[in-house]
């Protein structure tokens, strides 16, 4: 039986500017473009009243919250901050699995003290020397100690035991579970499916016919039970760029004029920091002006700007609308996996 911390930083980017200038302290706050084609990176909890949250429109957060206060992000202080807290988990077990700059999974299944104790002095430690709060979720795997962390955010931590999964996955909304985003969610709901337990009524036979391979996986999951190793050598997926322009794109020859900079900037990028792995595939992403979305690719070892305007060309046709946001990146060979279909 693992033991599995979840650590969490609660709003870290807008945290940590509130701690550089304690006078926004208790504001509405939002780090990210605030213009009207920016998005929201993170925001504190004053604005998260207000319903502004991560990945919204700058001009739709400014609706709801007209007095909210934005600012640019600054990454390299993020990611300084976010290696001194690598180091204080790294101080507990060498089985530390970085998520992204704010979240971590920690291994602490050979450490000879109760998890929970080690979550709270982990959460003393980084307020100590960061002045940050953060949020723990404990449980016997990563899956439930990620649902775990939300339970008592901000600068709280919640456990699930052992004996207490069945009934916890009994009520749990299926949007909960790794890898049911919002649209799976609203699609189960048409099945009559809201809960883990109303997914527990399946037999693994009926699952996998319904849902194929990623059933199988899923009548697992909706009981609680998740076989992820905490692997503390994380490897990148893909690398990739986005824009958001101020005005739409409104032709094919505009969009072909920015993602040949696009395409420059990944390349280079790849140059100098994944030099030494190997490219699988090169893909474009369009949003229109209609905020659909749709993204390009093909089997590319060697991408170059003459395979992105093929791309590009290729997804802007499917709509021919006026583009607010393109991307070019590159997925690599040893990082890829399947991407399978709930329905």
């Amino acid at each position: 039986m693992r033991k599995i911390i979840h650590i969490d930083m609660d709003c870290f980017y807008a945290a940590i500017e509130m701690r550089e200038n304690p006078k926004l302290v208790g504001k509405p706050l939002a780090v990210g473009g605030g213009e009207s084609r920016g998005v929201v990176c993170t925001c504190n909890y004053e604005a998260r009243k207000f319903g502004v949250r991560s990945a919204m429109p700058g001009f739709m957060a400014r609706e709801r919250c007209p007095q909210i206060i934005f600012l640019p992000v600054r990454f390299d202080l993020y990611r300084a901050v976010s290696q001194q807290i690598q180091t204080i988990l790294r101080e507990v077990t060498e089985l530390v699995e970085p998520l992204s700059l704010d979240e971590a999974y920690l291994d602490v299944t050979a450490c000879d003290r109760y998890a929970w104790d080690i979550a709270k002095e982990v959460r003393a430690r980084v307020f100590t020397e960061t002045g940050l709060t953060a949020s723990a979720g404990i449980a016997p795997n990563k899956m439930l100690a990620k649902i775990a962390s939300e339970w008592r955010k901000p600068n709280g931590q919640f456990a699930i035991l052992p004996d207490q999964i069945q009934a916890f996955m009994a009520t749990l909304p299926v949007r909960k579970v790794w890898g049911i985003g919002p649209k799976s969610a609203e699609r189960l709901t048409t099945h009559g499916i809201q809960t883990c337990g109303d997914f527990q009524n399946f037999s693994l036979i009926e699952m996998a016919q319904q849902f194929g391979r990623w059933g199988e996986e899923l009548f697992h999951l909706c009981r609680g039970e998740d076989e992820r190793a905490v692997e503390p050598h994380w490897i990148r997926k893909s690398l990739s760029n986005e824009k958001t322009f101020s005005e739409n794109l409104v032709s094919l020859a505009a969009c072909e004029a920015a993602m040949i900079k696009l395409a420059e900037a990944t390349l280079e990028e790849l140059k100098t920091k994944a030099s030494d792995r190997q490219v699988r595939k090169a893909f474009v992403t369009v949003k229109f002006s209609d905020f659909t979305r749709t993204t390009k690719e093909c089997i590319c070892p060697e991408p170059t700007a003459s395979i992105y305007r093929t791309l590009l060309a290729e997804a802007y046709a499917r709509k021919a609308l006026p583009v607010r946001l393109l991307g070019a990146g590159v997925r690599f060979a040893d990082g890829e996996e399947p991407q399978l279909e709930l329905f």
